[in-house]
């Protein structure tokens, strides 16, 4: 291939990570512009070499310098957008968590390093995929009930470090309820924690078509359940349990935070106390229902949800897709959230997280922390780069500040934050 047709490509991924093609295409638009996006610096770097080269060899004719100097320009805009997730992300931060947050954080000396900015280390952007840290230790394929390797979690935790009582959070991955596994997502996260002193508990669930919804979230309430019972063997916090997880994570995530009453999604383990302390969704889904009248969720129940994950009639069994929507569990005394969705995610629509906020922010009196990333996709941290370095710097900002200011809140009537009132307020006003 030559110099000029590979800088067309090059032009046309950059493109489209920059403005991504839209309607029935946003799924294409989606699998070329989400690695584009991330990877743009690694992108950038290519080009340049690339250009370097043919010029040198004297192959670079001008339609294709002229195609690498557009590269060059929209990966360069696509990597400033990125650099200012970060500032985004704390601008939401103290918005909702007050403007003080930090120094709540940081007045404990276990996160004093929080109120740094953390660059995203040369490393990271030479090995984008390479998500284990050293000092992280990762027990793998734990059975939390019968089955195979579906009925089965890893923890991560510290290494050589004697932990009692640390805080925990479970991570559910995505995969459109049909694909995925525990291994793949939420590794920056969860390495992130865990060298923070956090047990992490990363799960399998059974997947559709082969076992349809509630299987699902069945499992991840069966998940909960188990790590309230076993995780202090291995040095985590039963009383103060964290959820997360991306995509259809995302909406299993929400959708136990939130139901922790629910019988039907309980079966054989009613009395199981599955209920979380706090719940962080990545680029979730909201509205499985279509009970908001968005006519993308309604395509999405009508043409994947019903056929390949629930198997059932949306007409017929609607009360079915309605209760599995977390917008339509949100009570006062929901956890607290940090919902995060990119505003030109081509999966799901960032419409879903608009929603799902609103609906939180008129009825929880809890804190609802929302951060809308302009220009980015879904499943943006899935391996490192740029913006999810920053975002992850900014979800841990949150979970160390909720461990600080909240862990045990429920036990005592009278605890709470300055930063509840204010949410309270912003409710009460509409």
């Amino acid at each position: 291939m030559g110099f000029a047709r590979r800088q067309l490509i090059t032009a046309l991924l950059t493109a489209n990570a920059v403005r991504p093609l839209r309607g029935t295409l946003s799924p294409l638009g989606f699998a070329v512009g989400w690695p584009t996006g991330e990877l743009a610096p690694q992108l950038l770097a290519l080009t340049a070499l690339d250009t370097a080269q043919a010029v040198a060899r004297g192959k670079a004719g001008k339609a294709g310098l002229l195609l690498a100097a557009a590269s060059a320009a929209g990966l360069t805009y696509l990597i400033r957008d990125a650099r200012k997730a970060g500032e985004i992300a704390e601008q939401q931060l103290a918005e909702s968590l007050g403007t003080d947050y930090l120094d709540q954080v940081t007045a404990d000396p276990t996160a004093a390093d929080l109120a740094e900015a953390l660059p995203t280390p040369l490393r990271d952007l030479v090995r984008p995929f390479a998500l284990m840290r050293p000092d992280v230790e990762r027990i793998a394929d734990i059975s939390y009930r019968d089955g195979g390797s579906r009925a089965r979690l890893d923890v991560y935790r510290r290494r050589d470090v004697d932990l009692r009582d640390a805080p925990v959070l479970i991570q559910v991955h995505g995969g459109g309820w049909t694909i995925g596994d525990k291994s793949q997502q939420g590794l920056i996260l969860m390495n992130r924690m865990a060298a923070r002193g956090w047990v992490c508990v990363a799960m399998n669930y059974r997947l559709a078509p082969k076992h349809p919804f509630p299987a699902q979230i069945e499992d991840v309430k069966r998940a909960i359940a188990w790590t309230r019972e076993q995780i202090a063997s291995y040095g985590g916090d039963p009383s103060y349990l964290v959820i997360t997880g991306g995509s259809a994570g995302g909406h299993l995530a929400a959708l136990a935070a939130l139901t922790p009453a629910v019988a039907e999604y309980q079966p054989g383990f009613e009395d199981a106390d599955t209920s979380v302390s706090a719940c962080v969704p990545f680029y979730g889904v909201y509205d499985l229902g279509g009970v908001t009248g968005d006519r993308a969720a309604e395509l999405m129940r009508d043409k994947f949800l019903a056929p390949r994950v629930f198997r059932k009639d949306p007409e017929k069994h609607r009360t079915e897709f309605e209760l599995a929507s977390p917008i339509t569990h949100v009570v006062p005394d929901a956890p607290d959230f940090f919902v995060i969705h990119g505003a030109h995610d081509g999966l799901v629509s960032v419409r879903q997280a608009r929603a799902f906020v609103a609906r939180m922010r008129e009825v929880s009196t809890g804190v609802v922390t929302y951060l809308e990333l302009p220009g980015t996709q879904h499943a943006f941290e899935v391996f490192s780069s740029i913006r999810s370095q920053q975002v992850i710097r900014a979800v841990e900002r949150w979970l160390e500040w909720h461990r600080v200011t909240r862990r045990g809140a429920t036990s005592d009537p009278a605890a709470g934050t300055a930063a509840e009132s204010a949410n309270a307020s912003e409710s009460a006003a509409g």
